[in-house]
């Protein structure tokens, strides 16, 4: 079984979730305190034991290849500032993961987003990590993904519970179990965006997909799907129809940083672990709470 050593961030979209800040700033860039989104899925990467990220990105967001180059002064001033441990986190990953960049050409969904990647996959298996998605994990996720590909060799998709007032924002996953693993179960199929009463179930991918090479030819059948976009969906939809694809109900906190309330419950789950904010948010939310009754 080949080891994963590459990963895709697709971090092309429009972010119009987000608007107005995104028309100027990357949405991949809004920082989590104080380091940008789009750190901590290198990051996650990097404790996962990729040593190869390829970033997706389109134009305007030139500022995400501009912070992963940054100068030495910078650290050297973070340094005398008593940053240290943040310094080293960003050095570590640096040092430990080669970070090439691709510019999607037209926004023309995930599924032609990963299509992007077929020169730089080859004959690999590899992860996707969906530039909105950032999960606070012990293990980090796609380090869950590739165990439990180890195991059955095939396309594993990290996915979740979402509610189903809900599950018309995100994919519907028809399941069944295997043996005595509850967090791993068999994926028969799935649709994308569903109406009602299309959807199988609630359970739903969730930001993070480790894909098969074979998924390429699938992609290049595809005609648009939901949204008008080539879907990837629609492509791991076929894979799981003709021979199964397996889920893993992945253990961590995930925030869907396409929208304000996301990217704000993301940053008050980090500053609350923070060194620096902890206390103060903590006492901060105390008060606010009082308010709230």
């Amino acid at each position: 079984m080949k080891e994963i050593k590459k990963a895709v961030i697709c971090a092309a979209g429009l972010g119009t979730r987000m608007l107005p800040i995104s028309y100027s700033v990357a949405k991949e860039l809004l920082p989590i305190v104080d380091l940008p989104a789009i750190f901590f899925l290198v990051e996650e990467a990097v404790n996962s034991g990729i040593r190869d990220v390829l970033i997706i990105t389109s134009k305007g967001k030139g500022g995400i290849e501009d912070f992963f180059d940054m100068p030495e002064k910078f650290e050297e001033l973070m340094l005398s500032r008593g940053l240290s441990d943040c310094a080293k986190r960003i050095r570590k990953v640096k040092e430990s993961v080669n970070l090439y960049f691709l510019r999607q050409n037209e926004p023309r969904g995930l599924g032609d987003a990963v299509r992007c990647a077929k020169s730089f996959v080859s004959d690999e298996p590899f992860a996707v990590l969906y530039g909105d998605d950032v999960i606070f994990s012990e293990t980090p996720v796609v380090k869950q993904l590739a165990d439990v590909y180890k195991k059955y060799g095939k396309t594993v998709v990290g996915v979740g519970e979402v509610a189903h007032s809900e599950i018309y924002k995100y994919s519907s996953l028809k399941t069944e179990p295997i043996g005595e693993d509850e967090k791993t179960i068999l994926c028969t199929d799935m649709i994308e965006k569903p109406k009602p009463g299309e959807e199988f179930s609630n359970i739903s991918i969730l930001g993070r997909v480790l894909l098969t090479p074979d998924v390429f030819d699938v992609i290049d059948t595809l005609t648009e799907g939901a949204g008008g976009e080539i879907q990837l969906t629609d492509a791991i939809a076929k894979m799981a129809r003709d021979g199964g694809v397996y889920a893993c109900l992945f253990e961590g906190e995930r925030y869907d940083l396409g929208s304000k309330t996301g990217f704000l419950k993301a940053n008050i789950k980090a500053a609350l672990c923070h060194p620096e904010t902890a206390d103060e948010i903590r006492e901060f939310i105390k008060e606010t709470a009082k308010d709230l009754q």
